[in-house]
């Protein structure tokens, strides 16, 4: 058994889980929220350390980041547990569900990284930041054989263990669901963890990117849209922003995005930021990357078929424009 990182030891062999802003108090034999970390005899454990339910080798576009090493697969792994309760969570099955799965160390799975031809690691599908253990020592290890890391989060970690797992990130797309009444109301969660995240992400030099789902008379106004663009213009507005079609799940019955409100919220987006993808939805608009400059084609997506062009040496061919895409 793997002993969690970050917790704390109470009474009556009770402790504290420090990885996220929960802090579950767990009395023995009892499992925080997230499923990942159970009291055993007073000792925090890891419990899905090396315990993946899903492995698939993915564009990376799926993820998704469409400025990060463009047109490449990777292999992409997960765990059971979250420590959000999205009630429309489309991989609910893993994320709020013990599930049968496969043992792999992580030399074993970087291995299988390697055997794939893939160039990196993206612990993605349900949380990976509560699999934190498992994906640090795997993380350290990816470095070491000369392949990235890449995370697909909700963002929601407390400080300590983030600054911990930083020098072996690459890149992250990290979901902003919404302002601080969806957080609290819909979804169980805490805002501010997640724009600590990005910001924390964005300053150690972490390619950032961003995804928001929206849900119609939930987070889908323009004034909650004004708000998401206000904080990225804040902190870069090159950082890309992913806004993703909502369909029906699980137990929240709202109908799907309408294509008027995708197409609203991509024009007032764009109108304040050079890169804003739709996700969900298949249209001509929101699928390229233009240079901000004087609006060449850089990269253009059929599906998750994927062109590069007009680069050279990391700046468009057209005006010279130093290119916001990692390649």
């Amino acid at each position: 058994m793997k002993e969690a990182l970050f917790y704390e030891r109470l009474k009556d062999n009770t402790v504290k889980c420090n990885l996220c802003f929960h802090g579950c108090v767990l009395k023995d034999g009892k499992t925080g929220l997230c499923l990942a970390r159970r009291n055993v005899e007073g000792k925090l454990i890891a419990q899905t350390y090396g315990k993946l339910v899903a492995a698939h080798l993915d564009p990376i576009e799926k993820k998704p980041l469409y400025h990060f090493h463009p047109g490449e697969m990777i292999f992409s792994v997960a765990a059971n547990g979250c420590n959000l309760a999205c009630p429309f969570c489309q991989n609910a099955e893993i994320s709020r569900h013990r599930t049968r799965g496969r043992d792999l160390t992580p030399a074993e799975l970087i291995d299988a990284a390697m055997a794939a031809a893939s160039k990196g690691i993206a612990y993605t599908y349900t949380e990976p930041l509560v699999w934190y253990e498992y994906v640090l020592d795997t993380a350290k290890l990816a470095h070491e054989k000369g392949l990235y890391n890449v995370i697909v989060s909700n963002g929601t970690i407390n400080p300590e263990p983030l600054k911990g797992l930083l020098p072996y990130l690459d890149a992250a797309n990290i979901d902003l669901k919404g302002d601080t009444e969806f957080y609290n109301n819909v979804v169980q969660g805490d805002r501010e963890s997640t724009l600590r995240t990005i910001r924390m992400l964005h300053d150690a030099g972490v390619h950032v990117e961003i995804t928001n789902l929206l849900i119609p008379e939930t987070n889908d106004s323009p004034e909650q849209i004004d708000e998401l663009l206000s904080y990225i213009e804040d902190l870069d507005r090159t950082i890309p922003l992913h806004l993703s079609r909502y369909f029906p799940y699980g137990s929240y019955t709202a109908q799907p995005t309408s294509v008027k409100i995708m197409l609203r919220a991509y024009q007032q987006a764009h109108a304040r930021l050079p890169y804003v993808y739709l996700g969900n939805l298949v249209l001509l608009e929101g699928q390229n990357t233009l240079c901000p400059d004087c609006g060449t084609l850089q990269v253009k997506r059929t599906g998750y078929g994927v062109e590069v062009d007009n680069i050279k040496n990391n700046h468009c061919t057209n005006c010279g424009r130093q290119v916001d895409v990692v390649l």
